[in-house]
C-alpha cells in the first residue's frame, strides 16, 4: 500500500474512534468537585449559582439549569426532557438561559458548548453537569444525587 492509503486508513480509523467516544460521552452527567469534597469532608469553595445569576428563584429541592443557544437543535430536545422531569419531581425547577446573553456566567462556570445542563442542589451548588442532550433516566439519577447531597 502507498503512503496515501495508509494516511486515508488512519484518518478513517481516527474518525470512527472519535465518533464512538463522542457518542459514549455526549449527554452523560459527571460529578463536580462538590461530590469529591463532600466525600472527603472538606467542602470549601464550591461553584454556586444564585437566584440573581438565573434571573429568578431556584428550585426548592433542586434546579436544572440549561445553557442553550439560538440555533441549537439538541437544545430543544433537552428543553423537552428537562421540562418533563420538572413536572415529575416536586420542588424541582428548570431554568433555561441563553448562553450568548449570559457570557459572564458562561465563562465563570466554564460552559464550553450548548446544550450544557447543570444540576444544582437547593443552595445553588453545582452537583452534576452534562454537555449534550441528556437522557431522562440520567437526569432523574442526577437529581437524586443533588437532593441527597443538599444540606438539610
Amino acid at each position: 500500500m502507498s503512503l496515501g492509503m495508509w494516511v486515508l486508513v488512519g484518518a478513517v480509523a481516527a474518525g470512527v474512534v472519535l465518533s464512538l467516544l463522542k457518542s459514549k460521552l455526549d449527554g452523560r452527567f459527571r460529578g463536580t468537585r462538590l461530590l469529591r469534597k463532600t466525600q472527603a469532608h472538606e467542602v470549601d469553595s464550591v461553584d454556586r449559582v444564585s437566584a440573581a445569576d438565573v434571573g429568578g428563584e431556584l428550585g426548592e429541592r433542586a434546579t436544572l439549569l440549561q445553557f442553550s443557544s439560538a440555533f441549537c437543535a439538541p437544545c430543544r430536545a433537552t428543553r423537552r426532557t428537562l421540562a418533563e422531569v420538572e413536572g415529575m419531581v416536586d420542588g424541582v425547577r428548570h431554568v433555561e438561559l441563553d448562553a450568548e446573553a449570559h457570557l459572564e456566567l458562561v465563562r465563570r462556570l466554564d460552559i464550553l458548548r450548548t446544550p450544557t445542563t447543570l444540576v444544582l442542589d437547593s443552595t445553588g451548588a453545582i452537583v452534576k453537569r452534562a454537555s449534550g442532550a441528556p437522557r431522562k433516566p440520567d437526569v432523574i439519577a442526577a437529581l437524586a444525587t443533588a437532593i441527597e447531597h443538599a444540606p438539610r
